[in-house]
């Protein structure tokens, strides 16, 4: 290990979405870790296409539009085009608002710390929304406190679900050798969903040297039921990507003082 590969002879197990994972790999790789990229979670196209359009055909009369991920900046901006630009932007994270700006969009409401609805709900911007009427760009399914705060507070909510998500075809083999051969030092994860598409990838019989594997995740959440899993060591970290960066770092390079 050096100062600038702090990482060096960890092997990571990355588990992001392959089409947001490429920042997140280079990452790692320039810190030095041995990463094994086993994607356990799919973004598709929306199930109900002609929902999604009947909501994008009245964006333009909507005076916010808030984006909850990543993946919703990306398809989302994809399936409008070209943005109206009466219309105001927010972002759930830093993560998220990233990605917006990354596709053209620079102008975005946005938490300074934290990435989930609470934080963006605290936002003084929020507090007042009677009558006006907001869209909510996400995947399909998921938490209903951001819309259901907005509508409390006098809103018109609609969602304009740009995408899906789902569990990915995959090879286990090459993650289970890993797992018996012990080169394994930390798992990562976005989302509690992810997770339960990993064991369910692994099937029944995985190695259950796993669960010894610090798990390291950005919100509580996610650590919350990692633990209720059978995780041992579930490390909370900063939002995002530089968060759990940070996370890591910081956890190999206390382990490695003691």
């Amino acid at each position: 290990m050096t100062p600038d590969r702090p990482l060096a002879d960890v092997g990571v197990l990355v588990t992001r979405p392959a089409a947001q994972a490429e920042s997140f790999l280079a990452r790692l790789g320039e810190l030095g870790a041995d990463v094994l990229f086993f994607p356990a979670l799919a973004i598709l196209p929306p199930a109900h296409p002609e929902a999604l359009a009947r909501v994008l055909a009245e964006l333009s009369d909507c005076d916010l539009a808030i984006f909850i991920s990543p993946a919703a900046a990306e398809w989302g901006l994809a399936a409008v085009g070209a943005w109206p630009e009466a219309v105001a932007v927010a972002a759930v994270g830093q993560g998220t608002a990233k990605a917006l700006r990354q596709r053209g969009i620079q102008t975005i409401l946005t938490p300074s710390q934290g990435a989930d609805s609470e934080h963006l709900l605290a936002l003084p911007q929020l507090a007042q929304v009677a009558g006006r009427r907001i869209v909510l760009f996400r995947g399909e399914g998921g938490r209903e406190l951001l819309a259901d705060t907005l509508r409390a507070r006098g809103a018109r909510v609609d969602y304009a679900e740009c995408y899906r998500r789902g569990r990915p075809q995959a090879d286990p083999s090459p993650l289970l050798a890993a797992l018996d051969q012990g080169r394994l030092g930390a798992l990562t994860v976005f989302s509690a969903e992810t997770l339960d598409n990993l064991l369910t990838l692994l099937g029944p019989e995985f190695p259950p040297s796993l669960f010894d594997l610090p798990l390291f995740a950005p919100h509580p959440r996610i650590v919350a039921h990692a633990r209720a899993l059978g995780f041992r060591t579930c490390v909370e970290t900063g939002p995002g990507e530089a968060g759990l960066i940070d996370g890591l770092v910081e956890y190999f390079a206390h382990v490695r003082t003691v």
